[in-house]
């Protein structure tokens, strides 16, 4: 090494300005040592605290791996090879952490506590010998200022013996620091040389301890399972890139063939026909919620069944809530006055309504299709599918039936005595032949090509208009629903028995014969498989009000009577043997000998449909006594009109007798001898009397003779 420059401490008590300059250099080097060796131990202190965290992420690292057992993931989590691949891992870096906290360590004694020492003590002991050296060195000139100014004409000894004590004071002061300072920064010059290679030093041999301490334990031990797990890697990678591959492959298929699936517009019927098979299904769906009497709002939920239940869930939920329960429920289309391809599940007790709404009519009638289906409880069935599809086909191929050689043989045959029912037979329809089917087929009570009316249209429309015609002729408003408004409101306040029902209208068409009982049950599967081949939903729910005089169809909404049957036009009702909620009745309308029509008309209830029956059967009865008493009272009026008649005749007879009398004694009075003359008026009085006498037997003459 070269030199070490010093200062010189024997030119101390001098103090020349050469001397001030050499110390000068020497603080401008002790300061730039200062700044450097700051910018040094922030450095290695960055080092020593890296080297820190690194140990103590280390040991973290090993223990989390430790705990992978005791986590709980969704995916994956019984993975046993995987388990013990990173228990091995976990023992390897908890060795590592072991060698990185014994680094940690040696760094701490080998290269902080040097650098520290010197830039705590060496340079802060400098620092304040500058400061105590300045200090002396000001009270030294002071002290010579003061001295330099006595008097000599004042020679004052206490004041000079004063001056004299603070220079030698304040000199042996200066001098005493000035050297203790010059040898400090003397020293200094070796302790920076000291102070910067002792950390380095420290430094690399605690790496070097530390790479042999990882060679010694590691490299041995753990290099097989090191070249078995980069093996495993690279599989797993090669396994990765495969798949990411065939996931790229099936994006590409799926973005050509979802292209038309991407628009909400109906697909092609031919390419993506509707599936009405399905027992299950999920999508999203817009619900209705009603925000106040008459306003609602739609929110976007995803629906999904599940066994018999609608469910709902919205994005973020874990799991779905229950909308409604599908067992015996009734789902149809609907007219929404803001929305399209809108339909209505209803439940079967008919208290939940749910007003949903699809993206296309495609997706509407699957999710109508997959709620009827799961409303039959078809999904219970081992082969859910396959026996939707036979109920489908068997729907279908029941639209035209033939009947069978033995039903064509039966009805060749000679009539029996056809059974007489009453105008109200309430029976069930089963499967089994009646009586009256032996003797009628199919085609003798419905015709194979008659039309099916599936919306709600009056049988009396020409009554209607004819009606509307007298109200026009006569100058009174018609009411544009069809109802009378006169005797309608009357006829049900008058009424006994007021019941209300809930049903929807499932079609109505004309049939042959209204005597046999199977006619209701022929026109229900008629009407059904027309629904299911037409793809027909939609069905109009109205209010049936059976009372004693009449059967009511009334909206629900608007309270506007739709349909008027009287009751005595209902020839028979009655419900299907298996769906109890299906029930239809006959109604004969004969507005003439020509025009006289017999149609059936079938109906869905949220209730049991032989109730129903059973209330129009029981409506009909009470009709039928009130007529029998309204016709005891008319017969009862006529004749008490008749004995008033009669004894009115009898009174006039006798006026007439007592008139004649009258007149007969008149013409005996008027016939007598004229009276002798009397005095004075009295001559007058009798002539005026006896011509008044024949002037009234004259009038009851001619009366008499007019009347008789």
């Amino acid at each position: 090494m070269p030199g070490i420059e010093k200062l010189p401490i024997e030119e101390t008590l001098e103090d020349s300005p050469q001397t001030r300059s050499l110390l000068g250099v020497f603080e401008e080097d002790t300061a730039a040592i200062s700044n450097y060796c700051t910018q040094l131990y922030q450095a290695m202190h960055r080092i020593y605290d890296a080297q820190n965290e690194l140990s103590a992420a280390t040991h973290l690292t090993s223990r989390l791996l430790k705990e992978y057992d005791k986590q709980r993931f969704p995916l994956g989590g019984d993975d046993e090879v995987m388990s013990s691949t990173l228990q091995q891992f976990a023992k390897v870096i908890d060795e590592l952490s072991s060698c990185h906290a014994v680094l940690s360590t040696q760094l701490a004694d080998a290269m902080m506590f040097p650098i520290t020492q010197f830039k705590e003590r060496d340079l802060k002991e400098i620092l304040t010998l500058k400061e105590v050296f300045q200090i002396a060195s000001d009270d030294h000139d002071t002290a010579i200022n003061r001295y330099s100014r006595l008097s000599k004409r004042k020679d004052n000894d206490k004041m000079r013996a004063e001056a004299v004590e603070d220079v030698y004071t304040s000199r042996k002061k200066q001098h005493q620091t000035m050297m203790h300072y010059f040898c400090s920064l003397n020293t200094l010059q070796y302790k920076k040389k000291t102070a910067l290679l002792e950390p380095l030093l420290g430094y690399m041999q605690a790496q070097i301890s530390f790479f042999k301490l990882g060679s010694e334990n590691l490299t041995q031990q753990w290099e097989e399972f090191l070249g078995t797990i980069g093996t495993s890697v690279q599989n797993v990678r090669r396994e990765m890139e495969e798949e990411i591959g065939q996931m790229q492959q099936t994006i590409q298929q799926m973005e050509t063939s979802c292209d038309p699936l991407y628009a909400p517009c109906d697909p092609d019927p031919v390419h993506s026909p509707v599936c009405r098979n399905l027992t299950r299904k999920q999508g999203y769906l817009y619900i209705r919620n009603k925000t106040g009497l008459v306003s609602s709002s739609w929110e976007r939920q995803y629906f999904f069944t599940q066994g018999g239940n609608l469910m709902q869930q919205g994005r973020g939920e874990v799991a779905g809530g229950l909308v409604t329960d599908l067992d015996n429920s009734s789902v149809m289309a609907v007219d929404s006055d803001d929305r399209r391809f809108c339909f209505q599940v209803t439940s079967f007790d008919g208290k939940k309504v749910v007003t949903l709404q699809a993206e296309s009519r495609k997706d509407c009638e699957e999710w109508i299709a997959t709620i009827n289906n799961i409303s039959r409880r078809i999904y219970l069935s081992e082969n859910a599918e396959e026996l939707a599809a036979r109920v489908n086909q068997s729907a279908i191929e029941a639209v035209t039936p033939s009947p069978s050689f033995q039903q064509r043989h039966e009805s060749m045959r000679p009539s029996s005595k056809g059974r007489v029912g009453r105008a109200s037979s309430i029976s069930s329809v089963g499967s089994e032949p009646s009586p009256a089917l032996s003797v009628l087929s199919l085609d003798a009570l419905v015709a194979p090509e008659t039309p099916i009316q599936f919306d709600i249209i009056s049988p009396v429309s020409e009554e209607n208009s004819a009606q509307s015609k007298t109200a026009a002729q006569s100058g009174r408003r018609s009411n544009p629903f069809g109802e009378s408004g006169d005797s309608t409101s009357e006829d049900s306040e008058d009424s006994i028995l007021h019941q209300l029902f809930i049903v929807r209208f499932l079609g109505s068409m004309e049939v042959k014969t209204a005597e046999s009982a199977d006619v209701i049950s022929e026109t229900m599967r008629q009407i059904l498989a027309a629904r299911a081949i037409h793809n027909i939903f939609r069905m109009t729910e109205s209010h049936l009000l059976v009372t004693c005089d009449c059967l009511k169809l009334i909206d629900p909404q608007t309270q506007v009577t739709r349909l008027r049957f009287p009751l005595s036009s209902v020839v028979q009702c009655s419900s299907h043997q298996d769906n109890k909620r299906l029930f239809g009745f006959v109604l004969h309308s004969a507005s003439g000998r020509a025009d006289s029509r017999t149609i059936c008309y079938i109906f869905e209830s949220n209730n049991d449909g032989e109730k129903i029956c059973d209330s129009i059967g029981l409506a009909k009865q009470i009709a039928f006594h009130s007529e029998m008493d309204r016709k005891a009272v008319e017969k009862r009026k006529e004749e008490d009109k008749a004995k008033e008649k009669q004894q009115e005749e009898l009174s006039k007879q006798r006026q007439i007798e007592k008139d004649l009398e009258e007149q007969s004694r008149l013409i005996a009075a008027s016939s007598r001898p004229a009276n002798p003359a009397a005095v004075d008026g009295q001559f007058l009085v009798l002539s005026n009397s006896q011509s008044e006498d024949s002037d009234a037997g004259e009038d009851g003459k001619k009366k008499g003779e007019s009347e008789a």
